[in-house]
């Protein structure tokens, strides 16, 4: 499987690049979403881990140009972020988002989230 995941912490992104990787699956990312309707383009992903806080443009403005995108459209998103407010992963969900995890990142319960969607 390959992941794209934007994420600006350089800790959070490397502890999801390293978790994914080791298990056979190829990880792209980065740390903007400046570039991540393109990576999207280009790298052809099969789900996409967006952080909602992120510069430049948030989480939730990048949801929302992924599923207007019709290359894009399709490619499962789960949004991860710290604040675990309903109100946070109802906006997550509201942007496009297909599946919201909160920080600290439980990763077996996420690769579940991943292979449900997926199986979808």
């Amino acid at each position: 499987m390959k992941i794209l995941v934007i994420e600006d912490n350089y800790y959070t992104r490397n502890i999801i690049t390293r978790w994914f990787t080791r298990r056979g699956h190829q990880v792209v990312s980065s740390i903007d979403g400046d570039r991540c309707v393109e990576l999207a383009r280009s790298e052809e992903p099969d789900i996409i881990i967006l952080d909602m806080r992120l510069p430049l443009i948030s989480g939730l403005e990048i949801a929302q140009l992924l599923k207007a995108e019709s290359d894009t459209h399709d490619i499962p998103v789960i949004a991860i972020t710290a604040y675990r407010l309903e109100e946070t992963r109802e906006a997550a969900l509201a942007a496009g988002c297909d599946e919201y995890e909160s920080k600290p990142l439980d990763f077996e319960k996420l690769l579940e989230k991943i292979n449900s969607l997926l199986a979808q």
